[in-house]
C-alpha cells in the first residue's frame, strides 16, 4: 500500500539578509518531506487520480515523460504500491537501447514498463492525452498500449489541480499581504494553489522552461476551467527566470543554490525549486514586492540522488 502522507507538511520561517534587506518575509512549505518516493506536488496531484483509478476499477496507469521525469519515477512507485501495472511513454527513442540513468532504472525498479518514443510520435501521444474529455483520443493510446488509465505528461488534469488546491489550506492566516508561490512546468500546481487560496492572497509561479509566454498561463486557465468550471485572476507566471531552459542549470543558479543549502540547511532540487528561490530572491532585491509582503515558498519536489 502506497503509505499515507504526514499532513500538513512543516512550514518553516526562512530568516534570509537578501529578503530581510527588501522588507519580504520568506516562509518554505516543505512539501519536499510529503514522501521519500511520491514526493512534493506529485504525491498532491497523483493521491485523487489514484483514488479515481480505484474506485473506476483501472489496473494499468499510462503517462508520459522525458529521460529524468520524476513524474514517472512517482507514477510508477504509487502504481507498484497499490498493485497497479504501469506503463512510461518516454521521449527519446534513442534512449532504447543505452544504458538506463538513475531515473530510468528507478522507475523500471518500481515496475513500470517504459516504451521509448520518437519525438514526434511522443508529441502526437501527449497531444492525445491532453485531449481531455474525447473518448477517441483516449481510445487510441488504449488501443496501442492496452487498457489503462491515461494520466497526461505532468500528471497535470482537473483531479491533480484539486489536489493542489489542499496546500493553502494549510498555510494559517492567508490574507493580503500573502503571495504563495511554486515553480511551473505545466501548471496543474499554480493553478490548484490559485484556486485554494483566500481573497486578497495571490499566487506567483516561476517558469521552468523556455518560451513559455501565453502557453502557461492559457493552461493554467484551461485547468482552471476543467477543475472549476471557471478563472481565476489571482496569479501570474514570471518567465525571466527558467536558467536557460529546461533542466539547464547554469553556474549563477548553481552557485545560488549551494549557498543557500549552506546558510539554511535545506537541499535544493535544481531544475525546479532552486530555480523558484533564486527567481524570488531576485525579485525581492528589484523591489518587485511591496514591503510587508509575506512570501511562501511551496518546496515542490526532493534534489536528484545524482
Amino acid at each position: 500500500m502506497l503509505e499515507p502522507a504526514p499532513l500538513p507538511t512543516p512550514l518553516v520561517d526562512c530568516t534570509d539578509e537578501v529578503f530581510a534587506r527588501a522588507g519580504v518575509e520568506l516562509r518554505l512549505k516543505r512539501d519536499d518531506l510529503l514522501h521519500p518516493t511520491v514526493p512534493g506536488n506529485k504525491w498532491r496531484k497523483l493521491g485523487p487520480n489514484l483514488a479515481d483509478a480505484v474506485e473506476r476499477g483501472h489496473a494499468r496507469l499510462l503517462t508520459f515523460g522525458g529521460a529524468y521525469s520524476t513524474h514517472l519515477r512517482a507514477v510508477a512507485a504509487a502504481a507498484g504500491a497499490l498493485g497497479l501495472e504501469s506503463v512510461g511513454l518516454v521521449r527519446g527513442e534513442e534512449l532504447a537501447d543505452r544504458p538506463r540513468n538513475w531515473s530510468l532504472r528507478a522507475a523500471e525498479a518500481a515496475g513500470m514498463r517504459l516504451e521509448f518514443l520518437t519525438r514526434s510520435a511522443y508529441r502526437e501521444a501527449t497531444g492525445r492525452a491532453d485531449g481531455a474529455g474525447d473518448g477517441a483520443v483516449d481510445e487510441d493510446l488504449r488501443r496501442r498500449w492496452g487498457p489503462c488509465l491515461v494520466l497526461p505528461e505532468g500528471g497535470s488534469n482537473a483531479l491533480a489541480v484539486v489536489g493542489a488546491a489542499a496546500i493553502p489550506a494549510e498555510l494559517p492566516g492567508l490574507d493580503a499581504r500573502d503571495v504563495v508561490c511554486c515553480p511551473v512546468g505545466t501548471g496543474a500546481t499554480l493553478a490548484g494553489i490559485a484556486a485554494g487560496l483566500p481573497p486578497g492572497a495571490r499566487a506567483l509561479g516561476v517558469a521552468v522552461l523556455r518560451g513559455g509566454e501565453g502557453y502557461l498561463e492559457a493552461e493554467v486557465a484551461r485547468l482552471h476551467r476543467a477543475a472549476y468550471g471557471r478563472e481565476f485572476d489571482n496569479w501570474r507566471v514570471d518567465h525571466g527566470h527558467h536558467g536557460g531552459g529546461y533542466g539547464r542549470v547554469p553556474a549563477d543558479l548553481a552557485a545560488f543554490a549551494e549557498g543557500f543549502e549552506r546558510r539554511h540547511g535545506v537541499p535544493l532540487e535544481r531544475r525546479y525549486v532552486a530555480k523558484l528561490l533564486a527567481a524570488l530572491a531576485g525579485l525581492a532585491v528589484a523591489g518587485a514586492f511591496p514591503r510587508g509582503t509575506r512570501l511562501t515558498a511551496v518546496v515542490t519536489g526532493l534534489p536528484d540522488p545524482e
